[in-house]
């Protein structure tokens, strides 16, 4: 389990000419009108960028909903930077988005100047390793069992050449190790609508769960050999024809490489009990996403569909056939200030039900679990997850400033806390082993509060009180990463 910070960020409007005034609780943004007729038109004589020391001008002109020269009618004015702010925020690219404006020249046609200024983040982030290897904090806390961490170093360098791309290298040592090194290219042509990437790893371990028995993860270990190695490489394509729809196509390899030990404890583990199995995989994803931030979302909605086809008959070891379907749908509402409503539905179906225990994983890996199940797993190949949340705005956006930090980068922080209530249910379909399952193939639900921090860099992290469907009860802790 990674644990990935980084921080939700605050936008400010209207500190210059003072067309635009309305409060948005999410990020902190103020608008103010002043125009006295809502059915005149604005034209927009000049967008101005100031901070953007490193970040490429059109990348930041690519997430405007608007340009210069566009004519628009004044009462959309607000709509429209507050999308844009919430586009440009969700970059990662900047801590802090403000947006001013400025009339020219007034009457039935405005001409008015936008001055948009950004607080750009740190970009290059050399990461001692230090994580749990573990499903989830909560099953690792379960055992305390510190010989399941990782330690190495991750590089991150975002924003390269100030155009968004991305160099990601990973030396993790311990438990899990893994050595992989990607490149990401958000855009290859001149309209920046098609993107690409790639990157290749290594993964081996000692230990391994070679089987799940009542719920839980039945574990072998070898010292002096390794149980399991995976080497993948892949190469994809994206599309984003506009601010809100994002396409990927990816092909993948994968070579897998299985201990005997493992095989004949659990003659499933592999496609046909085979030491090796290697096969290529086509990936396409659909995004559409209205959310108002990707990281604590609490307007809008995001869709994604997800196609994956595994095994097409080309390699020694190809007479794998797989095909699984994902889709999800997230809807978040506002009812007022303080009141919000997110709801989550999630949903796997694999045309293949005889699928290898190594490839199939249901619930309970990372953050895709019933609330009240985190300490359980449930094995199989389709499932549907249903996540709902009441919340409440137990403290607004606050922004301080550390006047002992010199660099803008760090020194101007925001939180926000939400107290929420929440009711999750699912299910997972298998008929392998379900029998030594109770859970499979049964209807799971649970209920609790809890309460959420969201700060600095991108982080968000939850306490939570649950009840699950058997009346098991706890607290449990989360680190979370929104889609």
């Amino acid at each position: 389990m990674l644990l990935i910070l980084g921080f939700t960020i605050h936008a400010a409007f209207g500190k210059g000419g003072g067309l635009l005034k309305k409060p948005s609780e999410t990020d902190s943004i103020l608008i103010h009108s002043n125009l006295s007729n809502l059915h005149s038109h604005i034209i927009i004589e000049a967008i101005d960028l100031y901070g953007n020391e490193v970040t490429k001008p059109k990348i930041i002109f690519r997430e405007l909903s608007f340009k210069t020269g566009d004519t628009i009618p004044a009462f959309e004015l607000p709509d429209k930077l507050q999308k844009s702010s919430e586009n440009l925020l969700k970059t990662s690219l900047f801590n802090f988005v403000t947006f001013e404006d400025s009339v020219i020249t007034a009457g039935e046609f405005s001409r008015i100047k936008i001055k948009i200024s950004v607080i750009e983040r740190w970009y290059f982030w050399p990461f001692p390793l230090f994580e749990i290897s573990d499903r989830n904090f909560n099953a690792w806390w379960k055992e305390k069992n510190f010989g399941k961490v990782n330690y190495g170093l991750f590089l991150i360098k975002e924003n390269m050449r100030g155009r968004m791309e991305r160099l990601n290298i990973l030396l993790r040592f311990g438990y899990d190790e893994r050595y992989e090194i990607n490149y990401e290219i958000p855009y290859i042509n001149q309209n920046q609508t098609f993107g690409a990437g790639l990157g290749s790893g290594w993964q081996q371990n000692h230990e391994i769960a070679y089987k799940t028995v009542d719920n839980q993860l039945e574990t072998i270990r070898y010292e002096n050999d390794y149980l399991f190695k995976h080497f993948y490489t892949f190469f994809h394509i994206t599309h984003r024809p506009t601010l809100y729809q994002y396409h990927v196509l990816q092909i993948n390899y994968n070579f897998y490489s299985f201990g005997d030990t493992v095989l004949k404890l659990n003659p499933d583990y592999s496609f046909n009990n085979q030491k090796t199995n290697e096969y290529f995989t086509v990936y396409y994803r659909f995004t559409n996403d209205y959310r108002d931030s990707k990281v604590y979302p609490l307007k809008g909605s995001v869709s994604e569909f997800e196609f994956t086809k595994s095994g097409f008959g080309l390699l020694k070891n190809g007479d794998i056939s797989m095909m699984d379907l994902k889709g999800a749908y997230r809807k978040y509402f506002e009812f007022s200030d303080r009141f919000h409503l997110s709801l989550d539905l999630a949903a796997k179906i694999s045309t293949n039900r005889n699928q290898p225990y190594f490839f199939q994983k249901g619930l309970g890996y990372d953050r895709n679990f019933v609330r009240g199940y985190e300490l359980y797993v449930i094995d199989g190949p389709s499932y549907w997850l249903s996540k709902n949340t009441f919340k409440y705005t137990l403290v607004p956006t606050q922004v301080r400033t550390i006047g002992f930090i010199n660099s803008e980068k760090f020194n101007k922080i925001h939180y926000s806390l939400y107290l929420n209530y929440f009711f999750d249910a699912g299910y997972v379909d298998t008929y392998k082993n379900y029998d030594v399952n109770s859970l499979s193939n049964k209807l799971l639900f649970g209920t609790g509060f809890g309460l959420d921090i969201v700060t600095y860099y991108d982080l968000v992290f939850g306490v939570e009180f649950s009840v699950n469907r058997s009346g098991n009860s706890g607290f449990f802790i989360h680190f979370k990463n929104m889609l």
